[in-house]
């Protein structure tokens, strides 16, 4: 069975990989399912509605079940930015994204510092009456005040976020390590009980 993995981002799509590789279907990325030239965009302010955006389109235009997601860190001394407009923070790279935030929190003290990341992931069908399965996964910590750069798994704000009982950032851990608590890995868990239950549905 094949499962398309609506995003062209190559750190989500390796977690993804580790996460559902014992399901047994063949993860197909965007450019796999010659969906690459769609140009998909994020209109929405609920991360929800953006994986559920993204999912039904490449879902329609591969006619292929396709799990998409919409993640973002949001930060309490920041009034909850940069939230669902995560990726959209700062142009340019990731660096620049995390940098960015960090130049906004100078001076700010740890216990000011709380944040956490959501994750919501959607799987949709070609079939448009099968309604969409749609989890979320949340994990609490703070915003380091320094970025931990050089890690083998990390990408996005991954570098700056140091999870609840943590003392390392996100981007310092393994990627078994990482999956067990980070927001998309709980995301992930908790739709493998939906893609065992279709598994078993076509044996």
């Amino acid at each position: 069975m094949q499962l398309v993995i609506g995003t062209s981002n190559p750190g989500k799509l390796r977690e993804y990989g580790v996460l559902l590789g014992s399901l047994g279907f063949r993860l197909l990325s965007i450019k796999d399912a010659g969906l690459d030239s769609l140009d998909v965009a994020e209109p929405f302010d609920s991360y929800q509605a953006n994986a559920l955006h993204k999912a039904r389109i490449y879902a329609d235009a591969s006619g292929v079940m396709t799990l998409a997601d919409d993640s973002g860190l949001s930060v309490d001394a920041l009034d909850g930015r940069p939230g669902v407009y995560s990726a959209r923070y700062a142009e340019g790279s990731d660096r620049d994204r995390y940098m960015k935030l960090l130049d906004e929190m100078a001076g700010i003290p740890d216990e000011r510092r709380t944040a956490r990341f959501t994750c919501v992931t959607v799987l949709a069908f070609p079939d448009v009456t099968r309604p969409p399965i749609v989890t979320t996964g949340i994990v609490e910590g703070r915003i380091a005040h320094q970025p931990t750069e050089g890690g083998q798994t990390g990408f996005g704000y991954d570098f700056v976020f140091i999870p609840h009982g943590g003392s390392v950032a996100l981007s310092a851990l393994s990627m078994s390590e990482k999956n067990a608590l980070s927001h998309r890995g709980r995301a992930i868990k908790a739709m493998i009980p939906h893609l065992e239950q279709i598994i078993a549905e076509k044996t």
